[in-house]
């Protein structure tokens, strides 16, 4: 997605007038933290500074693998006029510590601490900051407003929270009052949401004007993206004030959401294509959850529609599949179990499943929420934006002493430097040296919404009394502390300064995340820990059970002993726990050969009515067929022909391309006596897509059409050129030649598709949209190349046909 316009006029000033020696290089920056205050310079290539809270200033400091840990400085690369910075700080000056004494600890955390208890009566406004201007040291003081301390349930019975909310609804709706107000819709309809949620009356003019906007709305591309922000403001809008003007606009966006949904009930960057495929990237839950609330949401505003109630069992069944096993991943991959948060999915999860009244899901997506602070907060692909948009609707349904928790972990620091001096914020984005993709976006809107909690006035801030059974304090400080101990730059030090015995609790916590922490940091250790473990796998706690299976996983061939009390599990009625446990077998290897026949024999079962997508058979596809981790990779010796050759078949016709792609590797390690009879199915899952998982679903396609050139099948011909011209556009410019070049092989058998070559070049010059018409044209060329190779061809290789 692009992000708006941004400023960096004044950024760039300020760098210039600390490059004291030169321009350091990135890769020198990455290797020392550079001292402003010795002649040390800014990267060039970084560009990213901090609002600095109320202040009105703004200032870069050092960061590193997406933290600012190591940074004991910070760079003042803006000042605003009239605000409490002005006359105090300079462009150019550096903050070295707070008071007297110099930053000890990451200054972003250290800086925001000193903001809230500044702006507390005790602090009486004073912000005292060790400055260094032109070689000289010196405390200053700035003088804020005193907005009172966040209480123990922040936001809730919380007077700082509804200060905050009051002062940046009136300068907000100062802003979207001012002529040309037209930011990127998703951070418009948040602003009008904040609106909305102070149930304040005299902005209903200024949300009418933003309804009839929404309701108007439409979009070529990114309509995933912006559907489902639109339909939720307009839905709640709907709900909250009665005005029904606006409902036939809402009815369009919502059943052109349903139309553009996947067969499988997801979506993607855009709609989904005629054939219920989805093109791009493939799956994208970002947009995708927004969507389906948008879709509840617009259903309880009227929206009465049997296609949008599929719509959102489609979704909502695909999506459940993730609680209790991790955050809700990029797409249609694993469960994320590297942070408790995947970029706001979880938050997403929570306030979704409790809309629909799923108690087990959305408690399983709130207690994510809330282990999820400090460094998980700043990682998300492309930026973080959303990670703090959806954090606090999803703690906040575990109740006031979660959200109190949070806050005072995490929430109040950060929310306080982000908050600028006027009462707006700006998106900071994540500790890295360039801007992410949401730099610029006006995120009044997303705190704003947070702190409206308490006023329970729209849906999405709590109208709907939580389906989540709210926790208490301890319960609250028990899922703060398993989000403890990671950052980017440094995964694994915490986990390993526990003992042994500490490990294997937590290998058997609620947390998937903390499971697999243990679980890595019991293998790195090398612990003797695979007895202890085989006794959990007979525990009546399914998480100990997980957690045993997570480790031996880590454990690989070290945990060889295990293979027979996992083979058992197999037979098991929960199906992670099946999953689990092959993925075990998988990575120990040889010795868990054993396994196979039980692992084929599941592997061609079909789908099941639990299990209608196939998952449990995806997950086998990887343990048997992975190039990395499969149980096949070494050797098929003492394999069943038969049975092998059953899995397969199934395996080809699983929903998601990475799974297909899976079986499509092992087709280079079979005789061609196991292959003929498998032609027919290799062929139709070389012309069909996987109606999931398109990011990987090409792995299986151009396998099978090496395999059919490699033994001059007939339709491999039919099935190269459909390929060229129907493939995925992702990467399609370095895929084409390879492809051609695997129709050379036909020689001159080749030369009666030609004509429909020459179309398809036709088609990449002139026609094809959505992609790069240099890249487009570079296609043309590689086609038009091959037709050339292919009328001068005199080889006539003999030619077998399926039939």
């Amino acid at each position: 997605m692009k992000s708006l316009p941004v400023r960096h006029a004044l950024l760039a000033a300020a760098i210039a007038a600390l490059l004291l020696t030169g321009l350091a290089s990135s890769a020198a920056a990455a290797q020392e933290v550079p001292d402003l205050t010795q002649g040390g310079a800014i990267p060039e290539r970084s560009t990213h500074d901090w609002n600095l809270g109320a202040t009105g200033a703004r200032g870069w400091m050092y960061s590193e693998r997406l933290v600012t840990d190591l940074a004991r400085q910070v760079a003042i690369t803006e000042v605003a006029p009239g605000s409490p910075a002005d006359g105090q700080l300079a462009v150019g000056d550096v903050i070295l510590g707070l008071g007297s004494e110099p930053f000890r600890d990451d200054p972003r955390s250290e800086l925001g601490r000193a903001l809230t208890a500044a702006e507390s009566r005790a602090g009486r406004g004073r912000l005292k900051l060790l400055r260094w201007r032109d070689g000289k040291t010196k405390t200053v003081t700035l003088k804020l407003p005193v907005l009172g301390s966040y209480s123990e349930t922040a936001p809730y019975d919380c007077p700082k929270s509804a200060r905050i909310l009051e002062q940046g609804c009136e300068t907000l709706a100062e802003r979207m009052a001012e002529k040309g107000y037209g930011p990127n819709p998703i951070p418009r309809c948040l602003n009008a949401l904040a609106l909305l949620a102070s149930g304040d009356k005299n902005y209903l003019p200024l949300l009418r004007r933003e309804a009839l906007w929404a309701a108007d709305y439409s979009a070529d591309s990114f309509q995933t993206w912006y559907y489902g922000y639109v339909c939720i403001f307009l839905a709640e809008y709907v709900m909250a004030t009665g005005d029904e003007s606006v409902m036939k606009g809402l009815w369009r966006l919502a059943l052109d959401a349903t139309h553009g949904q996947s067969r499988v009930g997801s979506w993607g960057h855009r709609f989904a294509q005629a054939d219920g495929r989805l093109a791009g990237y493939g799956m994208m839950n970002s947009p995708g959850v927004p969507l389906t609330i948008g879709l509840v949401l617009a259903r309880s505003a009227g929206v009465r529609s049997e296609e949008v109630d599929l719509a959102i069992l489609r979704s909502t069944d695909l999506l459940r599949f993730y609680a209790g096993k991790g955050a809700i991943p990029y797409g249609d991959h694993d469960p994320w179990i590297e942070t408790h948060e995947d970029n706001g999915k979880c938050g997403m999860g929570a306030v979704l499943f409790h809309l629909i009244e799923d108690e087990p899901s959305a408690t399983f997506f709130s207690s994510m929420c809330v282990a999820s602070h400090g460094a998980e907060r700043d990682t998300g692909h492309t930026g973080n934006f959303f990670n703090l948009l959806w954090a606090l609707p999803g703690v906040s349904l575990s109740g006031p002493q979660a959200t109190g928790a949070w806050m005072q972990e995490f929430g109040a620091r950060y929310f306080d430097l982000a908050r600028q001096w006027d009462g707006t914020f700006q998106h900071q984005g994540p500790p890295e040296e360039r801007p992410d993709s949401y730099s610029g976006w006006d995120a009044t809107g997303v705190y704003l919404l947070s702190y409206a909690l308490p006023l329970r006035r729209i849906v999405l801030t709590g109208k709907q009394p939580s389906v989540v059974p709210a926790i208490d304090a301890a319960r609250a400080a028990s899922l703060i502390d398993d989000g403890r101990g990671w950052n980017n730059r440094d995964r694994d030090s915490f986990y390993a300064s526990l003992d042994e015995e500490e490990l294997l609790r937590r290998t058997g916590s609620w947390s998937p995340v903390v499971r697999e922490r243990a679980a890595m940091a019991l293998a790195r250790s090398k612990a003797k820990v695979v007895p202890q473990l085989i006794e959990r796998l007979q525990s009546k706690d399914q998480n100990a059970r997980y957690g045993a299976c997570q480790t031996f996983a880590h454990l690989r061939g070290a945990a060889a002993p295990a293979v027979e009390p996992l083979l058992a599990c197999l037979d098991d009625g929960d199906l992670w726990l099946r999953v689990k446990a092959a993925d075990a077998l998988s990575r120990i290897g040889e010795a868990a050969m054993p396994a196979l026949p039980a692992l084929l024999e599941a592997l061609a079962s079909a789908p099941s009515d639990v299990d209608p997508r196939g998952m449990e058979q995806r997950y086998l596809c990887l343990t048997l067929f992975d190039r990395r981790n499969g149980l096949l990779r070494q050797s098929l010796e003492g394999v069943d022909e038969k049975a092998l050759g059953t899995a397969i078949r199934a395996g080809l016709q699983n929903q998601d391309g990475r799974a297909r792609s899976a079986v499509g590797s092992i087709y280079e390690s079979l005789p061609f006596e196991w292959i003929e009879p498998l032609l027919p199915a290799i062929f139709e899952a070389t012309m069909e897509p996987a109606p999931s998982g398109i990011m990987f679903a090409d792995g299986v396609r151009t396998s099978g059409l090496n395999l059919l050139a490699k033994h001059h099948i007939e339709e491999g011909m039919e099935a190269c050129v459909h390929y060229v011209r129907y493939q995925k556009q992702h990467a399609s410019e370095k895929r084409t030649p390879d492809v051609l070049k695997i129709l050379d092989t036909y020689g001159a058998h080749a030369q009666r598709f030609i004509p429909e070559l020459e179309e398809i070049a036709l088609y990449f010059e002139n026609d094809e949209a959505d992609f790069p018409k240099t890249l487009s044209r570079g296609k043309a060329a590689a086609v038009r190349e091959a037709i050339e190779r292919i009328r001068a061809s005199k080889s006539l290789p003999t030619l077998v046909s399926l039939d």
